[in-house]
């Protein structure tokens, strides 16, 4: 069977297999030892180029090593700027706040006060967790069924995925899981279902201090929460007295075309959690957005030594400018649209893999239910050339998600090296009279 253990690594992968933990995970997926970016292509250390259609699961929304964060980065280093500050006041992080205040949060009519509780969407969910339950002054908290939001305890525990909780290695306390929007099937009110937990004294769920949600699943299977939904979800928290959390740590910053993915439904959350492309150039950076009344921390009583990566801030704070361009949004939305007729092109092509067309902006995918179809297809792709890894609790998902400055060439390029691995898989189920579901 065609497998991504199947790809030989050389020699070069040595070092990285006899000494990097075996919690390794990505470097099993693409065994080749990647030497440099640039924009929405690598090259590997023979020289082999590679479209990324990955970006860095999300953190590099600008491409590898854009230019004009490169500039102001390369100039910052040279002028002996700071680097590391704790959370003290730099030049940089002025900078940072202030191009935030101007270009995202102004224009949204947006007053939330702006956290840096650490450089890891996992520290930006745990932020959002103690806060909520010190506001409200209550413990448990809703998070739904394919729920991701990080790997630390706190966030693991509103996480629906089931081998990432068997790692936390202890019981995870404090939170119930409700099902997300279409969960429990097509007609199905899953928010009429949660109210009902709340409203009967019988039900044995605690009113929650807040319910964390992400409007698209990204690491969930791509399930996409339809704006209808999501505001009955805020209508419910209000009518409860409940935080409304949004983890925007993967689909933030674009990724389904505005800036927040929340946007287009109208609903203004309690809290919002950045990550991931918010650092501009894969820097390391997160931010932990809170409405004015639930900015209740004393001081330090969210701490931690890398809140201050100004490096971050200054790339940050250039990659605004795309923010600024009157199309950009309009761009992405437009190269989704590009991007999703090509997948139903595809699942339309191949009919006996029984693909499920998923996602939105440039978040999208393929669900193939044979098991272990969709890591097949993503090997066969790497083995052409293009970056593209899995989605869904179970790998289910083929996912897409290159950076928003692709250019449509380079799109349609990837969109044919996915269709050629999708017919070597289907051949190759012929060929062996597999079966498939």
């Amino acid at each position: 069977m065609i497998s991504r253990q199947s790809i030989s690594a050389d020699n070069s992968l040595t070092v990285f297999e006899s000494m990097e933990s075996e919690v390794r995970s990505y470097c099993r997926s693409f065994p080749v030892v990647f030497s440099k970016a640039s924009e929405c292509k690598l090259w590997d250390t023979e020289g082999k180029e590679y479209l990324d259609f990955f970006a860095g699961a999300g953190a590099l929304n600008y491409g590898h090593n854009n230019v004009m964060q490169k500039e102001k980065l390369i100039r910052y280093i040279l002028e002996d700027g700071i680097s590391h500050s704790l959370d003290m006041a730099t030049e940089a992080k002025r900078h940072f706040l202030e191009r935030f205040q101007e270009v995202i949060l102004k224009p949204r009519k947006l007053d939330y006060k702006i956290m840096f509780p650490g450089p890891t969407g996992t520290n930006a969910v745990e932020a959002a967790l103690k806060i909520a339950r010190k506001v409200t002054g209550r413990t448990n908290v809703v998070g739904f069924t394919n729920a991701f939001h990080g790997m630390t305890l706190g966030a693991l525990a509103v996480t629906g995925n089931k081998f990432k909780r068997q790692g936390a290695g202890v019981p995870l306390h404090n939170a119930t899981i409700m099902p997300y929007d279409g969960y429990m099937g097509p007609g199905v009110d899953s928010i009429a279902y949660f109210e009902n937990y709340l409203s009967d004294s019988g039900s044995g769920v605690s009113l929650p201090a807040a319910v964390i949600v992400e409007t698209l699943q990204g690491e969930g299977g791509l399930n996409t929460a339809n704006g209808e939904w999501l505001q009955k979800l805020e209508t419910l928290c209000r009518k409860y007295g409940i935080l409304l959390i949004i983890d925007d740590i993967q689909m933030g910053c674009g990724r389904t075309g505005p800036f927040f993915s929340f946007e287009p439904f109208g609903i203004r959350p309690d809290i919002v959690c950045l990550s991931k492309s918010i650092g501009g150039f894969g820097l390391p950076m997160a931010l932990t957005l809170l409405d004015p009344k639930v900015d209740q921390w004393a001081p330090g009583e969210h701490n931690g030594t890398f809140r201050g990566n100004n490096l971050a801030f200054v790339c940050a704070a250039e990659a605004l400018r795309y923010w600024e361009k009157e199309n950009f949004t309009g761009s992405v939305i437009e190269k989704g649209k590009q991007l999703e007729n090509g997948l139903k092109g595809l699942i339309s092509q191949f009919p006996e893999l029984k693909g499920e067309w998923r996602g939105r902006g440039l978040m999208q995918g393929i669900m193939f239910p044979m098991e272990g179809m969709a890591g097949e297809i993503c090997a066969a792709a790497f083995r052409r050339g293009l970056i593209m890894e899995t989605s869904g609790t179970d790998s289910e998902v083929a996912k897409i998600m290159p950076p928003l400055i692709i250019d449509k060439y380079s799109l349609q390029r990837g969109l044919g090296i996915l269709g050629d691995s999708m017919e070597e898989v289907a051949e190759y189920y012929r060929k062996e009279r597999i079966k498939l579901i």
